[in-house]
């Protein structure tokens, strides 16, 4: 099990390898800084649909319709924060998994498999949800036409 006798060039390995994805960590970390900078500007927009009490050419009904739409874009974009934070989360298990493996001298790959496979899922899921978001946004925008000479 534990031995007593620890080697430095084992424990430096071990460190090594369970260090190996972290890397993965810094992507996913990339991923989550875009997702909540446009779950921060569905927020916001929100916040200034519900303060204006109405625009120029806005209806009470349209306000309504982009409310809601914001409300289905925080909720997917929610779920892809959540989803991706579950898969760095899972990177750091195999990481810890990695080291303990190699410093208790146990095996332990059917775990590491374990968390890896659902880290990769979990960044599936996540990246799917981001790229549903991403579709209704464009989807929603409309760039109207000019109708006024420049």
């Amino acid at each position: 099990m534990f031995s007593t006798e620890v080697n430095i060039g084992d424990v430096a390995y071990a460190v090594q390898l369970a260090l190996t994805p972290v890397f993965l960590l810094t992507g996913i970390a990339g991923i989550l800084n875009v997702m909540t900078g446009r779950l921060s500007r569905i927020i916001d927009r929100g916040r200034y649909l519900t303060e204006s009490v109405s625009g120029i050419n806005n209806t009470l009904e349209a306000l309504q319709k982009e409310r809601l739409s914001l409300e289905r874009r925080r909720h997917i974009a929610s779920t892809a924060i959540t989803m991706s934070t579950f898969s760095a989360l899972l990177v750091c298990m195999v990481t810890a998994t990695l080291f303990l493996e190699a410093l208790l001298q146990l095996s332990l790959k059917w775990l590491v498999g374990l968390f890896f496979t659902g880290s990769t899922l979990a960044l599936v899921v996540g990246l799917a949800y981001f790229l549903w978001e991403v579709r209704l946004a464009t989807s929603s925008v409309r760039i109207p036409e000019l109708t006024e000479k420049l």
